[in-house]
């Protein structure tokens, strides 16, 4: 189990939020924590710490006012710290080229795929083709609904109609390199993981998946690493002390070893 890191940008600024809240109309979401130092910064730390394969997360979309400002962030993040991060938000064949030239290490795609409530395969066909399965990375952020996970997209917004199962990561495993799942019931919560959907993850375990959502104490990561069996990497957002949290991330890098799966 490794240890990703992960820098979310808002409106231009580096922040943790709680996944549930974000809302386009108005470019509303409730925040955790927002820094005063910019994603080039912490790029750097993580660069520094010689950490790899974390993601730089867009929130904004490309209609948004703010999405200028939110993309120039991530801009300067690849430039402090190229082929140390995957970059995603509002990824499709027409600008994956120029985040993984400006130094993104691969592209992480959801809403442009899972569209309108489905899958999109030409659009999965065409940025396989244009980006290279081994640098394309699906996102399979989920939510529960009377029981059962399913893929939402659009920040986490709209539920579509596919399930998060073992199908599902099989069928798609042919398409990418791998897999980010932040389970956005619990994200930014802290307030423990959602241990279905880590069972789930570490039950497949055939190409590298990172986990997210709900991480609040060093119990949570034994948490993951048990029913992850080991093949479930881990972000942390809101809880690392970097981020007004009570996690020391150093002591997390201590924990999780970043070793390989």
């Amino acid at each position: 189990m490794r240890f990703r890191p992960c820098i979310d940008i808002h409106n231009g600024k580096v922040k943790q939020i709680v996944g549930g809240s974000l809302r386009d109309e108005g470019d509303t979401a409730r925040e955790n924590y927002v820094s005063s130092q910019d994603a080039a910064f912490y790029a750097d730390l993580y660069q520094r710490a010689g950490l790899t394969g974390g993601h730089l997360i867009l929130l904004n979309p490309a209609s948004s006012p703010y999405y200028e400002a939110t993309r120039a962030q991530a801009m300067a993040a690849l430039e402090k710290a190229p082929g140390f991060f995957q970059v995603g938000g509002g990824i499709r064949e027409t600008n994956a080229g120029e985040f993984l030239e400006a130094g993104a290490s691969h592209v992480i795609v959801t809403s442009y795929v899972f569209s309108e409530g489905r899958v999109q395969y030409e659009r999965l066909k065409t940025l396989r083709n244009v980006v290279g399965k081994e640098r394309l990375v699906l996102d399979l952020s989920c939510r529960e609904r009377e029981g059962t996970f399913y893929i939402v997209t659009d920040r986490w917004q709209r539920f579509t109609e596919v399930p998060l199962n073992l199908e599902t990561m099989e069928f798609f495993s042919e398409w990418c390199a791998e897999f980010l799942v932040h389970a956005a019931d619990v994200e930014g919560k802290r307030e423990g993981v959602q241990r279905q959907v880590v069972s789930l993850l570490g039950e497949w375990g055939k190409l590298p998946v990172t986990y997210a959502g709900g991480v609040g104490s060093y119990e949570d990561l034994e948490t993951i690493k048990e029913l992850g069996k080991g093949r479930v990497d881990v972000t942390v957002g809101s809880a690392l002390d970097l981020f007004g949290g009570s996690l020391s991330w150093k002591r997390i890098l201590e924990l999780c070893k970043n070793e390989e799966n």
